[in-house]
């Protein structure tokens, strides 16, 4: 067929269209790039009379063409100019809907509507060792107080015994259009979040298991179920904190993630007396049913408190009763795949919050969590049940929660709450040198 008839029959296609023909080989490469093509699409999107543009005004088409000098840049510009202003758009709508925050947990509070309206969504990408990649599409997704939960599962998974890595990455569609529902099928862009070994599963990452499953926790914040007879995939569960999300989600590529911007040190007025007035909003949930929702404030520690690189700073403390919390309910760990589902007992999700002084996020983590059975009994005279500890740590800090099992009211009291500020973090912050 004649490139002048194929032109014209590409002329009548959307942008996303157009984009997949091209995709089709090397001649439609070409002809899909015409500019006179990506320029009506331009126009049409962009033109500040938008209105009065028809599509299928030949006439019109034309003279603004030769108004904005097609024939003067290469093959495919209008397309690339397209593409980068319709990202811009969506990156600019996003930031709006970005700045509202909660004054509880200093994160957006419009974050539903910013994945509605950017399309966004997440994927895990399979990389066998021969090279081969399974690109597996989301098939839960809940947005909580300071977290997104993602779950992956069904038949089609591939070998454990010949997977080397986990992609997760964030997708958006290239083109959005906010008057219809994105589509999975349309050109997407990756922005890779975090990559993961699959090699193999060390004792010490398993963190739960019932009569069919053990889970394990892969930092940051990914959870692999495995079935226990065939040691195969079962589900994968991704737990992202929405400090910086959206960025992490759309600003990266396929192959290195979104850095942040270099951190200006905040100043620190009274650096002698240690950190005071930060705030903590943490969580503990699966499955939508919350075990705690708690918002602890004016918490304070001094310089005195630091030991061994880091700053102690007490939520929770022991020997104050009136401080001692209970969580709700039977703590689990919720799973479900296409077949069947479960409850894993003393596992659960930890969102955690801190804010500075100044509001700002200072150290944010969403992960599962096991309470493990204590060695050491409380020294206390009010606890005769079972005691549990709670731990976790990454390069920001570390957290250590102790409870009780109170067998009259059967259910577990926090007794103690401690987080463990890393100095390097600290410093790194503030621009001190503790």
């Amino acid at each position: 067929m004649p490139p002048e008839i194929l032109l014209k029959i590409l002329s009548y296609l959307d942008a996303v269209t157009l984009l997949c023909a091209g995709c089709v080989n090397r001649r439609f490469y070409h002809l899909a790039n015409d500019n006179f093509i990506w320029i009506r699409i331009y126009s049409t999107a962009f033109s500040p009379k938008r209105s009065s543009w028809k599509v299928n005004s030949v006439a019109k088409t034309a003279v603004s063409a030769n108004l904005l000098s097609v024939e003067d840049k290469e093959a495919g510009y209008w397309k690339k100019e397209y593409i980068t202003k319709q990202i811009a758009s969506v990156k600019a709508a996003l930031a709006q809907l970005l700045k509202p925050v909660s004054p509880y947990t200093g994160l957006p509070v419009k974050t539903k509507e910013a994945i509605r309206i950017s399309g966004l969504g997440w994927v895990i990408i399979l990389k066998e060792k021969s090279g081969r990649e399974y690109v597996m599409e989301h098939v839960e997704l809940s947005v909580n107080d300071s977290s997104v939960t993602i779950v992956w599962y069904g038949k089609n998974w591939p070998r454990l015994a010949t997977l080397s890595t986990l992609n997760l990455c964030g997708v958006t569609p290239v083109f959005m259009d906010r008057s219809k529902i994105p589509t999975k099928n349309g050109p997407r862009w990756h922005s890779l979040i975090a990559k993961y070994s699959l090699s193999h599963f060390p004792e010490s990452t398993m963190i739960g298991c019932d009569r069919l499953i053990r889970i394990f926790h892969l930092n940051p914040g990914l959870l692999v179920g495995l079935w226990k007879r065939e040691e195969e995939l079962a589900f994968v569960t991704a737990n992202l904190h929405l400090h910086h999300l959206a960025e992490r989600s759309t600003l990266g590529s396929a192959a290195l993630p979104y850095e942040l911007p270099p951190h200006t040190p905040r100043l620190d007025d009274t650096p002698e007396y240690g950190l005071h007035g930060y705030q903590l909003h943490v969580d503990m949930h699966s499955g939508g049913i919350f075990y705690l929702c708690s918002t602890f404030r004016n918490l304070f520690t001094k310089k005195g408190h630091i030991e061994n690189g880091y700053a102690k700073l007490t939520v929770i403390h022991f020997k104050n009763n009136t401080e001692h919390l209970p969580l709700v309910g039977k703590v689990g760990l919720s799973w479900r795949t296409d077949v069947f589902d479960g409850c894993i007992k003393s596992c659960s999700i930890m969102d955690m919050t801190l804010l500075d002084e100044y509001g700002q996020p200072f150290w944010c983590f969403s992960s599962p969590v096991c309470m493990r059975s204590s060695p050491r009994p409380l020294d206390g005279p009010h606890f005769w049940g079972q005691t549990y500890d709670v731990d976790y740590v990454d390069s920001a800090g570390r957290l250590h929660m102790e409870l009780v099992w109170i067998t009259e009211t059967e259910e577990h009291f926090i007794v103690s709450l401690v987080l463990y500020l890393s100095v390097a973090k600290i410093n790194h912050w503030f621009g001190t040198r503790y």
